[in-house]
């Protein structure tokens, strides 16, 4: 679980962002550490994470994202 108020700023940028990314690149992974972007969408979470390990480091805190404007909603049953 993540703390509250952890990857709020990063939340913040996201959503800045949500309705631009998500028509330019639907469905692409974005990397943001505080209020930095790292380049480019990736077509999975693990490219998309690895590319976070690289640009920030494993002892930082970043956020993958997945760009769609609206959440998706998965059912278990």
């Amino acid at each position: 679980m993540v703390p509250a108020g952890m990857l709020s700023k990063e939340l913040e940028v996201f959503e800045q962002h949500r309705e631009e990314w998500s028509r330019s690149h639907p469905g692409a992974y974005v990397v943001i550490q505080d209020d930095v972007i790292a380049e480019g969408f990736f077509s999975t979470y693990a490219e998309a994470f690895e590319a976070g390990l690289e640009k920030f480091g494993v002892r930082r805190n970043f956020l993958v994202k997945q760009a769609w404007i609206t959440e998706p909603v998965y059912v278990v049953s």
